[in-house]
This record gives structure tokens, sequence and C-alpha cells, in this order.
């Protein structure tokens, strides 16, 4: 199959640049960004319905900047006024500097995992044993994050769900015409389904990036053809080795055809 159009389904890079353009120059084919999730916020009345009192959690652990967001959000809507005195624990130095959107950084005791684990911030956890956590999360989120902390003796934690992965519709008026489609998430298979009930029909080749999302499309039926390998360690390695096989392929049956 002739591929001339690749639906990524993320975000347009903020930058203008990205390894999917340079693929795409390479072999003269259309890249689109367009995300099949998005991320909503749950109100403070569904909110309400878990629980959780903020007042109680003197310090809160954040995975990532969405739930920074979601966190200032949902106390400035249920009218807490966060205290000078709450501690934060951040899984990266760039999401503890993210909280300079909201506090005034240089006067929180904000903490940070140095490597991106968790495991880095266990000693501080234990350090400050007698505090109360919160960790604002997706209702679709990863365990294997937490693993670290998840056993640690005399800690604990509450996990408060503050917003949420949704399929991001198609529109009535919007054009399909793509020939491969990359997906990252489970929830970007189930928009893919929902969407195009007759992708199977259109004869696509379906690029999956992660464990669950290829375990989502065999559930659904759907075989990945275009997936990491050692020999393509990204995605975008990973489509320019599908384009070039295919055009060695190409080429090579047109040369026995005029044989």
């Amino acid at each position: 199959m002739e591929i001339k159009k690749i639906l990524v389904s993320q975000p347009q890079p903020s930058q203008g640049k990205s390894p999917y353009f340079d693929v795409a120059a390479k072999h003269g084919v259309e890249v689109v960004f367009r995300p099949f999730i998005k991320v909503e916020g749950l109100t403070a009345r569904d909110f309400r319905k878990e629980k959780i009192n903020l007042p109680e959690f003197t310090a809160i652990i954040f995975t990532a900047r969405t739930a920074v967001d979601h966190y200032f959000r949902l106390c400035k809507e249920m009218r807490h006024t966060v205290p000078d005195t709450t501690k934060y624990f951040c899984a990266t130095e760039a999401i503890a500097h993210y909280l300079q959107k909201y506090i005034v950084y240089r006067k929180r005791k904000i903490f940070y995992s140095e490597t991106g684990t968790f495991e880095d911030l266990i000693p501080l956890f234990r350090k400050h044993g007698k505090e109360t956590y919160l960790m604002p999360v997706s209702d679709v989120h990863s365990d294997a994050k937490t693993g670290a902390i998840d056993n640690l003796e005399n800690f604990s934690y509450t996990k408060a769900v503050m917003y949420r992965t949704v399929s991001n519709d198609l529109k009535p008026d919007e054009t399909f015409d793509y020939d491969m489609v990359i997906l990252y998430t489970p929830a970007g298979v189930k928009a893919l389904t929902d969407n195009v009930p007759d992708y199977k029909e259109r004869g696509l080749v379906i690029g999956a990036m992660g464990g669950k999302t290829i375990e989502s499309l065999r559930e659904a039926g759907i075989e990945a053809t275009v997936v990491l390998s050692p020999e393509a360690t990204s995605m975008p390695a990973a489509i320019d080795l599908y384009l070039t096989d295919i055009e060695a392929k190409a080429k090579k049956a047109g040369k026995t055809a005029r044989k």
C-alpha cells in the first residue's frame, strides 16, 4: 500500500520542529498532528463525590504539569486557599519549576527528583513522614510510576482523580483520508475504533507505541504494523524504516515487471 498521508495522534509541536517532519520530507509524505484524546478537568461537583477534604492535606505529590493545573484549578473552584506551609514533592525538576505559575517558588518548600523517579524521593518522604500526602491523578493513570512508594513502610498517600482522559471525537465535517495512523494510548485506540468503524475496510496501516497500546489494539482485533524495534527505537525511526522497506519492495517489483 502506498503511504501518502500519516496521522500522528499527538498535539502539533509548538516549535514547528519534529523528527516526523524529517521523515515526511525524506519520503514525500504528509504528516498531520491530530490528538485522538484530550484532558478534561473534573468539576468541583464531581470531585466532591470522591469525599476528599483538601484542607486535610499538608503535602502534595505531583507527577505531571497537568496535575498541577487541575489541583490549583479545583482549589480555586472549591474556595480552598492553599496554605503557605504546604509542601510539594515533584517527580521532576521541570514540574517543580512549573509551580511558579501558581505560587511564589522561593518561599515554598518544594522538593523534586533528580532522576525523574520516585526512588529519589523516598528519603524525603521518610524525612517528612508526618505529612498528610495527596496525589492528583487522571482517571487513567499508571501505578508503575508510584511502585517505589506504594509499599513504603510507615508512609501513605491519597490519590485524587482531578481530571480525565476522553476521546477527541472527529467533527461531522472532518475528512479522514489517512493511510497510516500512529497511536500512543489505549484511549487513542478506542477513539479510532469509535470514530472510524470502517478502519479495516480502509486498509489503514497502524503504528503503535507502548505495551498497553499494542495490547488494546490486539483486544480490538488490530495488529500494529509499525512498532519500535532494536533498529528503530523511536516512532519516527520506525515509520522511516517501514516506508523505506515498502519503497524498496515497490522498486524491486517495478524492476521485475520490466523484465
